[in-house]
């Protein structure tokens, strides 16, 4: 390990980016920190632990604990994920984004504009909403007030300290992706993610250290951790590779003298994280509109429901998680494209007709992974609770595991966490080959930079 980080900072192109990633990652974590002038933090904290299940909670993993403490970052990089999510869905059915998308680079610099002018009106009017809750206690009944003064300046205040946050945190997530190492945006989510983990452990240490929690039970959470993580990395690396082959012809005659094999890769996972995403959005709804409610007993009971300790909740989140797997797939990867672009270039399956017989062969193969990807999904998306609850299960007198270390367990946590860290290997990777320097491992490269 000592000589592959000698290697790294022997080149000082990467070493240079990787200081400078650094920096701007500090630079994320000094702004979860300044709170917006009014607010009360202690409040807000208190009042955050009836939400943590709710959308609030949700936002608030995504923003690093950030929108908890009503910092500056409070909003995070997710309104420009929004939007760069919404452009997306647009490309598959609006003919404007679909000629964007083919004009090459002038077409990416319009959709890069349009993604920043829609990131301002996401962020302007979440941060108006915001400042409404803040202003309303959350909607909920506790004690102390969140804002002491809220009036008209205090709202004007939060909008353009808000904004002006998601702008600042999407610029340094350029600056990244641009100078430093690994993608900006999602490095910036990566480590708000990972700065809950030292609460995480102290709180399991306070469990160890007051005799609810054995030793071996820690050994066993230990080992149960790295096992759930080994076989993420293995299943988002999966792939399904399609054999295809490139005949070319001799530039006399045209016979045909020589033909290449190469392959398309499936990625078993091609969703990736998305599809959680988008069913847990969806499925704390009922608890995130019972809270706006609490007088109405049919909206406690729906949130009663599915409550993140229900079957319900678990069980209609898995299916979701499946749905939006296929849906997201077919959105992502588009079989008719690929099939048309083969054709172009003289690239078939062998035995396989080329044009809408090829298209459906591909079709065919993707549906097939995507059926265990999108359980494997499922399974990561509702592993944490049964990680919470489980060691209270097999060992009543020891305490549940913490929500913010069982996040670790799975979920969407640790979905970008590996799929962020295997994306900042390849490129670490890719710049000590083209230094003529060994991978990071001199086994077991990652896929994609080997071949």
């Amino acid at each position: 390990m000592i000589e592959i980080f000698d290697k790294i900072f022997k080149i000082p192109e990467l070493r240079k980016r990787i200081f400078f990633t650094i920096l701007i990652l500090g630079v994320c974590r000094v702004g979860t920190h300044v709170t917006i002038p009014g607010v009360d933090q202690q409040v807000l904290l208190g009042a955050f632990d009836q939400v943590k299940n709710s959308f609030l909670g949700l936002y608030n993993i995504f923003t690093g604990g950030a929108f908890s403490k009503a910092t500056i970052f409070a909003l995070g990089i997710m309104p420009y994920i929004s939007v760069s999510i919404i452009i997306q869905l647009l490309g598959s059915v609006s003919p404007y984004f679909q000629r964007l998308q083919k004009e090459g680079e002038d077409g990416r610099r319009k959709i890069t504009q349009i993604t920043r002018v829609g990131t301002v009106a996401v962020s302007a009017m979440q941060a108006a909403g915001v400042g409404t809750l803040l202003a309303n206690n959350l909607a909920l009944d506790i004690q102390g007030k969140v804002v002491q003064n809220p009036d008209a300046f205090f709202h004007f205040t939060t909008i353009i300290t808000l904004v002006t946050g998601t702008i600042f945190l999407m610029w340094l997530g350029e600056q990244i992706t641009e100078r430093g190492i690994g993608n900006g945006i999602s490095l910036i989510i990566t480590i708000g993610i990972i700065d809950m983990l030292p609460n995480a452990l102290l709180e399991e240490g306070n469990l160890i250290s007051t005799q609810l929690r054995t030793p071996l039970t820690v050994v066993i959470l230990a080992i149960l951790l790295v096992v759930i993580t080994g076989i993420t990395v293995a299943l988002t690396q999966a792939v399904r590779k399609i054999p295809t082959q490139r005949v070319q012809a001799a530039a006399k005659g045209g016979n045909v003298f020589d033909a290449k094999n190469s392959y398309i890769p499936l990625k078993v996972t091609t969703a990736g994280v998305m599809p959680i995403i988008f069913a847990q959005s969806i499925i704390v709804i009922p608890g995130t509109l019972a809270s706006f409610f609490p007088n109405s007993e049919i909206m406690v009971s729906i949130s009663q429901s599915f409550a993140y300790t229900s079957f319900w909740y678990h069980g209609t989140s898995a299916l979701l998680i499946i749905f939006f797997t296929y849906f997201y797939t077919a959105i992502a990867f588009n079989p008719s494209e690929v099939a048309d672009n083969m054709k172009r270039q003289g690239v078939f399956v062998p035995g396989v007709k080329p044009g809408k017989p090829t298209a459906d062969f591909i079709d065919g193969v993707l549906s097939k992974i995507t059926l265990p990807g999108s359980v494997f999904l499922a399974m990561i998306a509702i592993l944490p609770y049964f990680v919470q609850v489980g060691v209270r299960v097999i060992s009543p007198n020891e305490s549940e595991v913490s929500p913010n270390f069982a996040a670790f367990f799975g979920g969407t946590s640790l979905l970008i966490l590996v799929g962020v860290a295997l994306d900042t290997v390849q490129q670490i990777e890719s710049h000590l080959l083209m230094k003529k320097y060994d991978g990071l491992t001199k086994v077991g490269r990652i896929r994609g930079r080997r071949e």
